[in-house]
């Protein structure tokens, strides 16, 4: 029996191998068989054929994995013909596996599915027999079935099988699978295939031109991101320098300016980095400066401008400067006491005191004395 298992596994994996169709292959839930089963069981030696024959009933499911291989679980019990407590003397409970004969030797027929097929099948299960008298014990043994399943497609959907088959007690087999413990069966199904079957996926005859259209194409897309790298790492140099000179520029110290011709006493400037209100600590000495002159002078005001430089949409920028102006406001209140009313903090937008733009980032806070 091992050596008939091995030559079918491996026939059916040659066969498989130089199969020329694609298979479609449906999902999990594809392909499940439901049916019911009726017809005779005797057994095969030592017994009378036919005085011992009875009936047999049972149900199966089963689901074809592809189109050579399926699997399933069973159920059949015998009819009692003596007179007893049960209905059944004999039980099955198994599960079962099946080789496609028809296509294993003919191939799987894509387009014309065969009305007659060839099931071989092989299972193991549970074999119960109930005797008919009280004080003997009912046994429970290992079965072991190989049988064949002529099917008739009638339709899409519907079959009907003729299912010759043996089931040998291999608990009682003491010299592998002993015939005096076989019975035969015959038995006529009624199949519901759920369906959808397999389809075969055919691909065009001639693929060259697609493939190099396609060969075409990713060489083209392969020369537009070599472009885009040398943009990208020139953008990225640039960036490199801007940001060293923005360093350089935020680490020099701030200009004051004198204005003469006005009562303008002092003049300290608070720059800023790229799209930020906030003051950074190289710039809170000049707010120092502010604050003191303010608390050296009690009569003193201060008017606080707030600029941006030209860098993104023009309303963000005319928030970003009046925040500007807010956030030193802010600082003069909260970290140095000045009284808000002697304080006066607005934004001016986009500014263009500066030749250098990026200078333009700025607070001017502009000291006046009130006498």
């Amino acid at each position: 029996m091992k050596k008939f298992l091995l030559s079918a596994a491996v026939l059916a994996t040659a066969v498989m191998a130089n199969a020329q169709d694609i298979i479609e292959r449906p999902t999990f839930g594809d392909n499940w068989q439901i049916g019911l089963d009726a017809g005779v069981t005797t057994p095969l030696k030592g017994h009378s054929f036919f005085q011992n024959m009875r009936g047999q009933y049972g149900l199966h499911i089963g689901k074809q994995l592809t189109p050579m291989v399926g699997f399933g679980i069973e159920g059949a019990w015998g009819v009692n013909t003596t007179y007893s407590r049960n209905a059944f003397d004999t039980q099955y409970v198994g599960a079962y596996g099946t080789l496609d004969l028809m296509t294993l030797f003919g191939g799987f027929t894509c387009n014309n599915p065969r009305p007659f097929t060839i099931d071989a099948v092989v299972g193991a299960g549970w074999l119960k027999a109930y005797y008919p008298t009280p004080d003997v014990d009912s046994s429970n043994d290992l079965g072991v079935k190989f049988g064949l399943n002529l099917n008739f497609n009638v339709c899409k959907n519907f079959s009907i099988a003729l299912k010759p088959s043996v089931v040998y007690n291999a608990t009682k087999s003491y010299n592998n699978l002993d015939i005096n413990t076989c019975n035969f069966n015959l038995m006529v199904g009624l199949n519901y295939n759920f369906g959808p079957g397999f389809k075969c996926v055919t691909c065009p005859p001639d693929l060259t031109a697609e493939v190099a259209d396609l060969n075409a194409k990713v060489n083209a897309l392969r020369g537009e991101l070599d472009g885009c790298t040398a943009a990208l790492a020139a953008s990225t140099a640039e960036n490199a320098a801007l940001a060293a000179q923005l360093a350089d520029c935020l680490n020099k110290p701030a200009e004051v300016k004198v204005v003469a011709d006005t009562t303008l006493n002092s003049v300290r400037y608070v720059f800023y980095k790229v799209g930020s209100s906030t003051i950074t600590a190289d710039q809170k000495p000049n707010i120092e400066m502010v604050a003191a002159y303010l608390k050296n002078h009690p009569e003193s005001t201060v008017v606080i401008k707030g600029y941006a430089s030209q860098d993104g949409p023009a309303d963000l920028n005319e928030r970003l400067a009046a925040a500007r102006a807010e956030s030193v406001k802010n600082a003069l209140i909260k970290t140095y006491k000045i009284s808000a009313d002697r304080i006066k903090a607005e934004g001016q937008g986009i500014g263009h005191m500066f030749t250098e733009d990026s200078w333009n980032r700025v607070s001017i806070c502009t000291l006046e004395t009130n006498k």
